[in-house]
Order: structure tokens, then sequence, then C-alpha cells
């Protein structure tokens, strides 16, 4: 799988059959589509693999000594923002892309992306006693701008103006933000339901 990723990484999604693709790493179509059922099927194991890849990385800096909650922030965008992930973060847009189109073999992406993403927040929770409803809540937020700066990293290539707004959103997670946080459980009162 290593270097299915790698060459993905590398050559982004382009139109490459399963052939070039299995010649490009030394092995046959048949091989792939006996693992991976289709070219699809392949690329989804391929963004789970990369996303595994980057929770584990994840991990490891949330295990860093003495680091607070906006300093995780910081040294998580260093990674996913590193140039060398350029081509992951194309391929996984691209394929998010697909899903959100109604593509069956990759739509498991939806979902599975977002989830994970929640649980690895849930044990850096835990660490730092932070009650499940904030976290929550400040975990899904912390991946939509995450992810939303990446896009637009992407689309731009404004590194300046992207780690300038990465910047203010860390530093509002300095010291024990989570103290003054209403229930995100608890339903507002005040959001209404949209007319249909």
């Amino acid at each position: 799988m290593n270097q299915v990723v790698d060459h993905f990484v590398a050559d982004g999604l382009g139109d490459l059959s399963l052939r070039k693709i299995a010649a490009a790493i030394g092995t046959s179509h048949r091989m792939l589509l006996y693992h991976f059922g289709s070219k699809n099927g392949l690329l989804l194991e391929v963004v789970r693999a990369v996303e595994a890849r980057s929770r584990s990385q994840f991990g490891e800096i949330v295990r860093g000594a003495g680091l607070g909650t906006g300093e995780v922030i910081r040294e998580m965008w260093r990674f996913v923002a590193d140039p060398a992930q350029g081509g992951f973060e194309r391929l996984f847009f691209a394929l998010y892309g697909r899903a959100l189109q109604g593509d069956e073999q990759v739509r498991p992406l939806l979902a599975e992306s977002i989830a994970s993403w929640l649980e690895a927040n849930d044990t850096l929770a835990a660490g730092w006693d932070i009650p499940l409803g904030p976290a929550r809540a400040h975990a899904r937020l912390g991946l939509a701008v995450v992810r939303g700066l990446l896009l637009d990293l992407l689309a731009t290539g404004d590194r300046a103006g992207v780690d300038a707004s990465l910047e203010v959103f860390a530093r509002r997670y300095a010291g024990s933000w989570w103290e003054a946080e209403p229930d995100a459980t608890a339903p507002d009162s005040s959001i209404s339901p949209r007319a249909s």
C-alpha cells in the first residue's frame, strides 16, 4: 500500500488506468482489482491510509511534552500544510468532491473522514479533561477551519495569508478555553429551524 500511496501523492489522480497504475508500482492490474475492486476503491484506500498517517502524526504531536491546545493546532497545521503533503491534499479534495457528487465507491469517505478525526480529538480532549460536548463541537470546527484553509492554500498559494488565518484561530485556544464554554450538545433556543 505504501507504494500506491506514494504514487498518488506524487502524481495525483490524473486519468491513469489501473494498468498504468499497476505498471508504475510494479504489480499487475489484476492484483489491484483483486485487492481493491476498482480504481475508485483503490483511491479510497489510499486516502484512508494517508489519513491514518496524519492521525498518527496528530497523536505524536499531542504526546509532545507540555503542548497546549493552541500549540497542537499550530503543529498539526505545519504538518498538513507542508508542501510535501500537497499531492495528498489535492487527491483528498478530488475524491471528497466525487463522494459529494454521489460516487458510491468513494462515498464512505464522507462519514469516515469526519468521524475518525472527531474520535482522535476525543482522545486529546480526555487528556486535558475537556468535557465531551465542547470538545466535539470544537473538534468539528477545527476540522472545518483546517480543511477550509488547506483548500484556500491549494487554490491561491497564499501561504502567508492562510498561515495568518490559522494563527488567529489557534490563539483562540490558548489556556483552558473550555472552562467558559456552554454545553455544546444542549439545544440553543436562539437558533430557529429553517422554514421549508
